[in-house]
Parts: C-alpha cells; sequence; structure tokens
C-alpha cells in the first residue's frame, strides 16, 4: 500500500518550503494543500491543535507539526536515498545545534528588518542579522555544503531563508553578498540541485508578498 502524504503550508513560508526540500530529496510524492493563514482551514485546525501553525505533514492520516521535527521525520522514515542527517552521534547533535540556531535567531531578527517601522530597530536587526549569517558562514568554512561534502539537515534549515535574502536587502538597504560571499556562493551550489530550485519561492513574488503585507499594515 504506497503512503499517502500531504503537506499543509502557504507558498511564502520559509518553514514550509523546508518539508518540500526534504520531499524532495527523497524523491516523494505527495498532496499539497496551500492554507489561508487569515481564514485556517479546519483541517489544519484539526491536524496542529496546539500551535494551529503551518507546516504540517500529514502521513497515512497521523500529522507532524514544526518543520525541522517533519524534515527529520522525513529522513528517519524514508532513509532509503539521500540521508540528511549524518550517522556519527556527535555530527547529528552538531547539525541539530545549527539548525536549532537558525530556527531561534534567523527568523526574529529578519522580522525586525522587514516589519518594523523604526528605524533603530531595523538598524538593530540588520546588524543582528549580519552577524549571524557571519558566524554561519564560519561554520560552513570551505566545504560545499554544511554537512561536508553532502548536501544535508542544516542546508535544508537554511537554504530556504535565501528566496528572503532580496526582501530583506531591500528593506535593509545592504548586500549579503559583499558581506558573506561564501553564504552566498553557498546559495547557488544549492540552487543547482533540482530539489531546491523546484522547491524555493520566487524572490521577487516574495518581495511583492512581503510589499502587500506591509501596505496591509501601513508600514509603506
Amino acid at each position: 500500500m504506497a503512503d499517502e502524504i500531504a503537506l499543509l503550508s502557504t507558498w511564502p513560508s520559509m518553514f514550509g518550503m523546508r518539508v518540500r526540500v526534504a520531499l524532495a530529496e527523497k524523491g516523494l510524492k505527495y498532496e499539497y494543500r496551500e492554507e489561508d493563514l487569515r481564514n485556517k482551514s479546519p483541517l489544519l485546525l484539526l491536524m496542529n491543535p496546539v500551535h494551529k501553525k503551518i507546516p504540517v505533514l500529514i502521513h497515512n492520516g497521523k500529522p507532524i507539526s514544526e518543520s525541522m521535527i517533519i524534515v527529520e521525520y522525513i529522513d528517519e522514515v524514508w532513509n532509503h536515498k539521500s540521508p540528511l542527517l549524518p550517522t556519527d552521534p556527535f555530527q547529528r547533535a552538531q547539525a541539530r545545534f545549527w539548525a536549532d540556531y537558525v530556527d531561534k535567531k534567523l527568523y526574529d531578527i529578519g522580522k525586525k528588518i522587514i516589519w518594523s517601522t523604526k528605524e533603530e530597530e531595523q538598524e538593530t536587526g540588520k546588524k543582528e542579522f549580519l552577524e549571524c549569517l557571519k558566524l554561519l558562514e564560519g561554520e560552513l568554512g570551505d566545504n560545499p555544503y554544511f554537512g561536508g561534502e553532502n548536501f544535508g539537515f542544516v542546508d535544508v534549515s537554511l537554504v530556504t531563508f535565501s528566496c528572503w535574502f532580496h526582501t530583506f536587502e531591500s528593506y535593509g538597504n545592504f548586500s549579503i553578498e559583499t558581506e558573506c560571499p561564501k553564504l552566498v556562493a553557498w546559495t547557488k551550489r544549492c540552487l543547482e540541485k533540482e530539489s531546491v530550485s523546484s522547491s524555493l519561492a520566487d524572490p521577487h513574488k516574495i518581495h511583492d508578498f512581503a510589499s502587500g503585507v506591509r501596505k496591509r499594515f501601513g508600514i509603506e
């Protein structure tokens, strides 16, 4: 019996894109359901009654929530190809640490750049954002991927932010390529993978989306 897989998400969500990348890496077919977060579907509320957030993966009727938990679940269940987490316990712990760092830092700091109406807060956000990226660039080093020679867990956690880079740069008035050239080269390397390029949203559409939200909330 074939697995029934569905993904509840929204197209601009870097968290939902993580799941799409992982599913594509494993070569899995699934049903995608676009959610309207201003009018959440009964299915989303049923499948994630605690947080009521996307993304949610539904595997044979069972829901899994939180993007990197979903990615790890996908890696464990479909372990026949493209492993995302290393087998060595220490390396696995390191990968989880850096993915957790991305989760706890980048999104909240990035919000200051795009959604803040206060110039001082925006400047602070820009400074902290670039500090985070430089730290991650240092962790990458001269490796092709965060997992060394192979695309892996940390790459999945971070690469989906790259389609928002243009928007961060536009509203923050800075260049990520100037500040973090190795990280941008890594992004381009990741985008050569079909699993990534087919899963990430267009950066200009992301910018248009952010602009629309800013207008709706009276920020611009």
